[in-house]
This record gives structure tokens, sequence and C-alpha cells, in this order.
């Protein structure tokens, strides 16, 4: 190697011994060409390295690990660098190098009849999506990120998305992984089964491990058949507390057909009609909150429209209900599903925003966006909340928006004084800081102060225990000390 961006810290040796196992064509050098790789998604960390890599086979993950093993050098883990909490990108300083899954991007197989596949972590979840649905199957896992974001990284962050109130977290939706240890060692643990009680379940330790206990290169994920029917509605609800018993009512008479149930606030709304394309009111008149929900089944002439409109019919009984909109064919659903997806979008043309993605008990969510409004509006008069998302699962993104008359960088440089409040609340209804995002680098600090100490000495036992050089991902979910 000869380019003359390599840091020389990275010693001459560990570069020979690395081109000759992976390629020179697998090395990326050139600060320019790894500028984009240092930004995470949010602009609010830089991150610094000299050196990218991207493997393209399991093989050579082993042989990048290995080397990195014998010489003391961090490997960050990066997938579709779509993550929201800074875990893919290094530290200015550490030396770490980053190792880019896209290129190990192959769906090595699908079996219809198991319901299984076998993909590496590279492939895009989109494209997962339409492979498992040429087959007639649904692989389940969705979010807004989908069309980019890596299946690797979805596993390594346990990825929530709209589905889990019927399907589960990522963690429900692998039965076996490969992964590449700390010591370059490959775990093959793609076993496409259901019942395997032979021991320790390996692969739970990796998935959510943020890639610090090593590297995940392919997984066996669980399928479903294709649902053959839907229903979409979007209801205004008269109340906050009145989307509970909606709910409650719900799962009761669609049962397992329900697969989300989306909360929806009107400043959501409001931005998206303002800033968003192709986003249109589905209701005439104006409310303070909304449920988003669909239900679906694998089966043709089901009752389900029967059952669904049964369900609307008794919301409205009951007055929980002030309005509601059945969508009467697939554009109407996808058109209120986009309004869904542009309430996070359309946030950042509004200023500065501090994020919170959040989770209690579904019967606190009520409670908690009501105490956690109350204190920032009292923290920072003019504050704009804009809670939203999954309630069906209890995780909440509580968002704010900085006051219209506030310099916006005056406001995020409230941004820990403000997500210490916020957490607290969130602590104080037994909750979680981090409900489908991970911890990464911005809340490794804030999830030390909320864990007790036995639950933060067992996640360190582990970490010592199977990356005892503590290569993997450096700094990232566990502090060093």
């Amino acid at each position: 190697m000869t380019d003359k961006n390599i840091s020389p810290k990275l010693p001459k040796e560990f570069l020979s011994d690395l081109e000759t196992a992976i390629g020179a064509k697998a090395m990326i050098t050139n600060l320019d060409d790894i500028a984009p790789y240092m930004v995470e998604q949010r602009g609010r960390f830089v991150g610094e390295t000299s050196l990218v890599v991207t493997p393209k086979t399991a093989g050579e993950v082993s042989d990048i690990v290995k080397l990195c093993a014998e010489h003391n050098i961090g490997i960050v883990p990066q997938g579709g660098h779509t993550g929201l909490v800074s875990g893919g990108i290094p530290f200015v300083g550490d030396n770490a190098i980053v190792l880019n899954t896209s290129r190990l991007n192959k769906i090595r197989a699908i079996d219809p009849v198991n319901n299984t596949m076998i993909v590496e972590a590279g492939c895009i979840l989109q494209t997962i999506q339409e492979y498992a649905a040429k087959h007639d199957r649904l692989f389940p896992l969705s979010l807004g990120a989908e069309g980019s974001c890596q299946i690797g990284g979805n596993i390594a962050t346990n990825a929530g998305g709209i589905n889990v109130i019927r399907y589960g977290n990522t963690r429900q939706l692998v039965l076996g992984l490969e992964v590449v240890t700390p010591t370059g060692e490959i775990w093959n643990g793609l076993r496409a089964l259901q019942k395997d009680n032979t021991g320790y379940d390996l692969k739970q330790l990796y998935i959510g491990s943020e890639g610090t206990l090593g590297i995940i290169t392919a997984a066996v994920l669980q399928l479903f058949p294709k649902p053959k029917e839907q229903q979409t509605a979007i209801l205004a609800l008269k109340d906050l507390e009145d989307a509970l018993p909606l709910l409650n009512l719900a799962q009761s008479m669609l049962g397992d057909a329900l697969t989300s149930f989306e909360l929806l606030p009107r400043i959501g709304i409001d931005f998206s009609l303002k800033h968003g394309q192709g986003v249109v009111d589905p209701i005439a008149g104006r409310y303070d909150w909304y449920i988003l929900m669909e239900a679906s089944v694998a089966i043709t002439h089901s009752n389900l429209q029967e059952l669904f409109e049964s369900y609307l019919e008794t919301a409205f009984e009951r007055n929980w209900v002030q309005d509601g909109v059945l969508a009467q064919n697939k554009a109407q659903s996808d058109s209120f599903w986009l309004l869904r997806e542009n309430i996070t979008l359309c946030q950042r043309p509004e200023g500065g925003s501090i994020k919170h993605d959040v989770s209690v008990p579904v019967s606190s969510v009520p409670a908690f966006i009501k105490t956690a409004n109350e204190a920032v509006q009292k923290m920072i008069p003019g504050i704009r909340p804009h809670p939203f998302g999954h309630l069906g699962d209890g995780n909440i993104h509580y968002n704010l928006s900085q006051p219209l008359d506030m310099d916006k960088q005056d406001y995020l440089n409230r941004w820990e004084e403000v997500n210490r409040v916020v957490h607290d609340i969130v602590h104080s209804f037994n909750g979680s800081i981090s409900a489908e995002h991970g911890i990464g680098r911005v809340k490794r600090d804030e999830n030390q102060h909320y864990k007790s100490p036995v639950e933060m000495q067992l996640m360190k036992s582990i970490k010592t225990t199977l990356d005892p050089k503590g290569i993997m991902n450096p700094g990232k979910l566990i502090p060093e000390n």
C-alpha cells in the first residue's frame, strides 16, 4: 500500500497482510472516499479512520478480524449507515478501522416450505422483503429506512418497526446466525430450526449487541405466509386516553390479524402537510390525536372486512373515536402510511429536534406523554412536543421541536439536559431509554445511569469474556472502564 492518506499508526505489516488477504480493491484509503462513512445520519458526530474495508465473504471478514486481533486494532462494523445512535462510526483518535458489510449481500437460499430464508448481512431490508414476496412469503420487519438499511445492522440493533405488535422485534424473526468472533473464528449457527434445545441460545447474545461481541455475516430469517387481505384505517381520537381501550378492543375483536397500531399527533400531520410531497389530510376535521391501524390475514375470502367494520362501529358507539376513514383500496392505504412516514422526515425543516426513542408499559403511554409534555414545556416555554410511534408495543418516539422564536443551536445545546428530564420520567414509569434504536455512542453513558450495577457488570463480563482485547466496536454500548 502506497496511498499517502494511510495513517502511520497502522502497521505496515498489517496493511500488507490485509491486502494479501482481501485485495486492494476492498480497502478504501482515500480520505475523500472515506468521508461519507464517517458522518452519522443526524450529523451530530463525525468519526475518524484511515481505512474502510469492504469484505465480500465471511472468510474475508475472518481474515480481517484475525489480523486486527494480532495487531490490537479496533474494528467498527457498519451496515447501511442508517443508525441513529452513532454506533457505526469510530471515535476520533481511536485508530479503529471500519468494516462495511455492503458487499456481503447475497441471498443464499429460501425455503418456502420451511418458511425460512438465509441472507448475508449486507442485504438491504427492502430487497429481502421483495424476494420473500416473490415466493408468496412475508418478511414482516418494516421500518422507515428499509430501502437502505441492511439486515446485519437490523439484527445487531434488534430493530423494531411498525409490525412488532404482531410479529415481534427482529429478535423474534431470526432462527440462526453466522458470526465471526473476536478471534476470527467463524461460528456457523445457520440452523433453520424452530426448536433447538441443545444449550445456550448463542444467537441471542449477538442480536442487539451492536457489533461489540462479533460480526454478523449471515442469518436465517423467519418468514410468514404473504397476507392476502388487509384493512387499514386512520381514526381521530376523542382523547389520548381513549387510545388504550381502542387498542384493547382491536386485540379482542381482531386477534392476531392486528399488525400495526400507530399513534400520530396533530402536529405531526401539520408538519407532513407543510413539508411533505404527495401527503394529504385523510380526515377533514382537526383533532389532537390519531390512530393509524392495520389488520391482515393470509387467506382469501376471510371475514376480515366484516370484523374490521364491526370493530369500527363499536369504537364509534363507545365514543372513543370522533371521526375516521377506512381505506377503500391499496392506494388509499399507501397514502395513510406515507403520512406516517413523513411524520419522521418532516421534523427537520421545523428547526432543531431533540429526539428520544423510549418505551413504557402500553398502559402507561398516555400518562407518560402528558407528564413529559408538562415537564419539557415548563423547562423550555414554547417547545413543541411531537410524540408518535408504536402504541401497540409501548414504543414512543418522543421528539421535541424547538420553539419558533429560539435559536436552533441554543436549543440543541440543551439536548443532554432535556434528555435527562425525559429519561428520568421514562425510568419512573419502569420504561426503557432505548426501545429500538440501540445504545451506540449517544446513549452509552445515559444507559449506565439507569441500568443497575448488576446489569452493567453482567454485560461487561460477557464483553470481556468474548472480546478480551476489546477490539469489537470499541467504546460503544458498554463503557470501557
